[in-house]
């Protein structure tokens, strides 16, 4: 029988270390299904972030299909998300370096560039086989002092046509999304919205006929409006189109049917998502009349097919509470799946036997299960009677326990957004903390999706208030139960989850440290430079700018440095255009002035979110050494030192 060694919590010596996490580890997306195979997009740290396609034949060969020079990713609102098409025996895709559209035949040879250099981003393509062109979302930076514009527009296929490659279909409205043809191509359905809704607040659902040229004629509005979250619009096999809709406060399925907008199966559960990336998709049609689909209940995923002639719904027994990306095809569902314990997995799925199948990992599991700590889904008090969610994980390791009187320390983990949501899916970051003895909460505050609109409206006008709140009262639930010392709880954040993490830290006295990754500190500098697409996110929720000026102030973390106390550190790429890195530098400014011990890393070359494997096994090295100064642990394993102005 082995011996269980006893150390503090922190010191645990763990084998899930800071170079395997970032080791053979890939991101997945993406996914297409066709008869040439199947096919989806690898994010590679070890190759400095590229994005790279990868198709898996019906004969189970597996291989690279992006030459080492191309990274398949669009910026079409700087997330992109849809960067490639399969069609006509070829990929069509954005290339990330000069945003160029690519043609890439499935045969081997080079890809060749469709579009002409220039101002111009593309995505969401979809083919318009009968016109023998692209049809998709471009986004025109020509005009330098001014935002972009988006607009839906076709790329011609034909090499040998004397007239403009491009022609502009739809135009006119800040934003456009999920352009898709009608199967007899006589229609096209999409989204658009204006300022200062973000998607998911309110879009247009519009359907219009080409005209004998292929041009747009005038469409009308079939569903959606400024209060209305339309998500993901599809044609039926039969064409009659399809859509997920929040009219009802919970996004759920809908179709017209006999020029009526018709409910298919109402349930107080999310079918929809925050359109963060382009090509987001959770259900699919099987046959006519029925589908694949996902949706979400208090912070699990599901996989159901629905007969929409019975509206009868068939969930599937699979042991994956975290579910994305869903495709159909012949038979089969497609989509991503991970659990506490499976890291990230293509998975296939009989719709007829139920059986399903791991058809390819992110990564192997790189400890064993007995080193994971197990998430447990809590609910609990916040304010004003209003409740929130969130995972805990216990600190867990078989090698070690701690003192009996000692009690872990905590980090609060806030995601980023805030639109957005944690889940129950494999986090490799989080097991590398419960493996060395830190608990772990991972918060679904107000204004987290996956719990119904008015949960997700909580945040309105309420940023830096309603989530700081959840965070704050998610701790105090844990000191109540005796579960985490409430003398070293951390919180830590990226993004929007990094201005949480600043906030709490400035106006709130429950936590002891704190990291910010790429976070905001300054709302009005994020208000006047931020890029089109979250240009105008804060006027909900924060308000309208300039003319809640002072509210912006009151919130921003950076004018209110005096209260805070805490040791923080910050991480932030140089590049970012989405939350600029002068944020990061003046809050380090405003901390060593004040005497506060602060740690600032600033990676080359890096945007909003870190890719470069290096960078990232840094960012957790870095952490470890400074929660062992500020937490007065010595950690099992050395780590390169890292400054901590004004502590010693």
């Amino acid at each position: 029988m082995t011996s269980v060694n006893v150390s503090p919590y922190g010191s645990w010596k763990s084998p899930l270390t800071s170079g395997m996490i970032v080791a053979q580890a890939v991101r997945l997306g993406q996914i297409q299904v066709t008869a040439q195979g199947l096919f989806w997009v690898e994010g590679r740290p070890t190759e400095g972030g590229r994005n790279v396609i990868v198709r898996r034949t019906s004969d189970a060969d597996i291989s690279d299909i992006t030459p080492s020079t191309f990274n398949v990713r669009s910026r079409v609102h700087e997330y992109g998300g849809a960067a490639y098409l399969i069609a006509n025996e070829a990929i069509y895709f954005s290339n990330d370096s000069d945003q160029r559209v690519y043609r890439h035949p499935l045969s081997g040879a080079w890809p060749e560039p469709m579009t002409d250099p220039g101002p111009f981003r593309y995505a969401d393509f979809t083919l318009d086989a009968s016109r023998n062109r692209l049809i998709a979302i471009r986004e025109d930076h020509s005009v330098t002092d001014h935002e972009p514009s988006n607009a839906i527009v076709s790329i011609s296929l034909d090499e040998s046509s004397k007239e403009p490659r491009e022609q502009l279909l739809v135009q006119g409205y800040d934003f456009y999304a999920s352009p898709r043809l009608s199967p007899d191509g006589r229609q096209l359905a999409w989204l658009s919205w204006n300022h200062p809704n973000m998607p998911w607040d309110g879009c247009e659902l519009w359907v219009a006929d080409f005209d004998a040229d292929g041009a747009v004629t005038e469409g009308k509005i079939v569903a959606g409006g400024p209060e209305e979250s339309i998500f993901q619009p599809e044609w039926s096999p039969t064409g009659t189109l399809y859509f997920i809709s929040d009219r009802t406060g919970w996004w759920n399925l809908y179709r017209i049917w006999q020029d009526e907008v018709n409910a298919l199966f109402p349930m107080e559960a999310e079918w929809g998502l925050p359109q963060w990336n382009f090509g987001l998709s959770t259900y699919g049609f099987h046959s006519p009349t029925t589908l694949a689909c996902l949706y979400t209940q208090e912070g699990n995923w599901h996989l159901a097919t629905l007969d929409v002639e019975s509206r009868q719904l068939s969930s599937f027994d699979l042991s994956y509470p975290e579910l994305s990306d869903l495709r159909v095809f012949n038979g089969h569902a497609y989509c991503l799946a991970s659990s506490p314990t499976e890291p990230h997995c293509l998975i296939q799925v009989d719709l007829l036997s139920n059986h399903h199948s791991i058809l390819y990992r992110s990564r192997g599991l790189p400890v064993s299960q007995d080193y994971l700590s197990t998430p447990e889904a809590i609910t609990y008090p916040t304010e004003n009677g209003q409740q929130a969610h969130a995972f805990f994980y216990p600190p867990h390791n078989p090698d070690f326990s701690a003192p009996s009187q000692e009690r872990p320390p905590l980090i609060v983990k806030s995601h980023g957004g805030p639109t957005g949501a944690t889940d129950q899916s494999f986090d490799v970051m989080i097991q590398y903390w419960t493996s060395r003895g830190f608990a772990v909460l991972d918060v679904n505050y107000g204004g987290s999706t996956g719990y119904g609109r008015t949960y997700r409206a909580r945040l309105n006008g309420q940023w830096g208030i309603v989530d700081i709140d959840d965070c704050v009262n998610g701790v105090k639930s844990l000191i109540r139960q005796d579960k985490i010392d409430p003398k070293r709880v951390a919180i830590m954040g990226g993004s929007a989850g990094g201005y949480t993490t600043l906030c709490a830290l400035t106006f709130r006295d429950i936590f002891s440290a704190g990291s910010s990754h790429y976070g905001v500190s300054d709302l009005e500098a994020l208000a006047r430079d931020t890029h089109k697409f979250e240009s105008r996110y804060l006027h909900g929720l924060v308000g309208p700018y300039p003319e809640e000026r002072e509210r912006y102030q009151q919130r921003s973390p950076i004018h209110h440095a005096s209260q805070l106390s805490c040791p923080i550190i910050l991480f932030q790429g140089l590049e970012d255009k989405v939350v600029p890195p002068d944020q990061a530098g003046r809050m380090v400014e405003a901390l060593n002035n004040k005497g506060l011990p602060v740690a600032y890393v600033a990676f080359e070359g890096e945007q909003h979110g870190f890719r470069k494997a290096d960078n990232i096994k840094r960012v957790l090295d870095v952490e470890l050494y400074f929660y062992s100064r500020i937490f007065k642990f010595s950690p099992a394993d050395p780590i390169e030192p890292i400054q901590i102005l004004n502590f010693s």
